[in-house]
């Protein structure tokens, strides 16, 4: 299960690709925190059984910020556009940007490994982007990734699954010896995307700040 520093990470590379001259410690800022925000149903789940990975992990959350973002920006009159009223177009940058880390740092992450409730509230169901593609000598292409073949059982739902967290480790009342678990990263993999991402965003800060002092 990917850390919160590892959708952080993806985050930070996603800023770093996509801000172009509006990059700075403040607007990468705003896609690192973005990236962070579906993390924030760990702590609903206490309240909202199953809500972890379905409350701020579902797809329908970046849609709806792209149709505000967009009415905003694009239909509504310039004058009364409230991003780009106060900040100009590099607030319309930074907004897709946020948009941007929060769907492919925030939530990607865990649809591709171990799942997310993508539909939810509309739709129920746990799904997950996890499997291998391969080349075979005998058997040709081979993946894994979408299977053609209907499922033996339904896809499990809020009430049927639970992720364990530091702050919700199982279902139900806590015994008062659980052992509560942050994960920082679980694999070499994870451990390189946050290295990767802390020093891609660290290079480039320092980078701007080279610049800044050479003009």
């Amino acid at each position: 299960m990917p850390s919160t520093l590892v959708h952080v990470a993806v985050g930070g590379l996603v800023g770093a690709a996509l801000l172009g001259r509006w990059f700075d410690a403040r607007s990468v800022g705003v896609a690192l925190v973005a990236a962070a925000v579906p993390d924030l149903d760990s702590f609903t789940s206490t309240l909202l059984p199953g809500s972890h990975r379905a409350l701020l992990h579902t797809l329908l959350l970046p849609l709806a910020l792209v149709a505000v973002i967009a009415y905003d920006t694009q239909v509504r009159d310039p004058e009364r556009s409230v991003i780009r009223g106060r900040w100009g177009t590099r607030g319309v940058v930074v907004a897709w940007v946020g948009v941007a880390a929060l769907l492919c740092g925030g939530i990607f992450p865990d649809l591709f490994t171990n799942g997310v409730n993508a539909f939810y509230p509309l739709h129920d169901a746990f799904y997950s982007i996890n499997g291998h593609a391969e080349w075979s000598s005998t058997r040709g292409f081979v993946q894994t990734f979408v299977e053609l073949q209907p499922a033996s059982s339904p896809p499990p739902t809020t009430e049927t699954l639970h992720y364990s967290t530091v702050v919700d480790p199982s279902p139900g009342a806590e015994p008062e010896n659980v052992e509560r678990v942050a994960p920082l990263a679980s694999s070499g993999t994870e451990l390189m995307l946050i290295v990767l991402g802390a020093g891609v965003v660290g290079g480039r800060l320092f980078s701007e700040r080279l610049r800044g002092r050479a003009e």
